[in-house]
């Protein structure tokens, strides 16, 4: 039971935001990115979910959600880019700037070398390693440039929950999406394994958003 629930976190974890800014709708701008994201990522894995249960009810052309999958990574890095983009740091703005045109780059280069994106079976695991890299040093420039303004207080910033909450996921998963692949035909039992400890990331993501949510929007002067 408790590994069904783990499965569908990935639908369930992205109810506890949705619901929560029901009731907190008065955020910063740069919020909306987040909440958009939020609705995509429930869309698409809820469809995503739904295919791996029920596929045997399916036909052939709908019984595999790896496509979702790939359209997850690729919003995720647009939604918080985008995201890091309009919090305003002093700091690193041109590596900032220079980073979404990077990470286009190694995507095009991995569809055209090494994985299809489109294809059907299989798990565009370089794709998401990609995603959890250029991630993390948007994560790491955020905080370098916290550090250097000299703030003393990390706990009442709405963007601290949101990015350690991200920097979390992309720590764990990094090596998770790195190996995920060539270990499903090793050890299958060892890979879904890994898948949770993944869900549990992703909820850790969540709770981090929903956090935000509740801490007073910091004044800018």
């Amino acid at each position: 039971m408790f590994q069904l629930i783990l499965d569908w976190s990935e639908m369930w974890a992205l109810i506890i935001p949705l619901v929560t800014y029901y009731f907190h709708r008065h955020q910063p701008g740069y919020f909306r990115v987040i909440l958009v994201y939020l609705w995509i990522a429930f869309i698409l894995n809820s469809a995503g979910d739904l295919i791996g249960d029920f596929k045997r009810y399916l036909p052939d052309w709908m019984q595999s959600n790896l496509i979702l999958y790939a359209i997850h990574s690729i919003s995720r890095f647009v939604c918080f880019a985008y995201f890091f983009f309009l919090i305003k740091q002093s700091h690193f703005l041109r590596l900032r700037r220079v980073l979404p045109f990077l990470y286009l780059l190694f995507v095009i280069a991995n569809y055209i070398f090494l994985e299809d994106y489109l294809d059907q079976n299989h798990l565009s695991g370089n794709l998401f390693t990609i995603e959890a890299y250029f991630l993390l040093i948007y994560c790491l420039l955020y905080y370098l440039s916290e550090l250097r303004d000299e703030v003393k207080s990390f706990g009442d910033d709405q963007t601290f929950w949101i990015v350690t909450g991200l920097s979390i996921y992309v720590v764990i998963n990094f090596f998770i999406f790195l190996f995920y692949v060539p270990l499903i035909s090793e050890n299958a039992s060892l890979a879904e394994k890994m898948w949770s400890i993944h869900n549990v990331a992703y909820i850790i993501l969540c709770l981090s958003i929903t956090k935000a949510m509740y801490v007073p929007v910091r004044p800018i002067y």
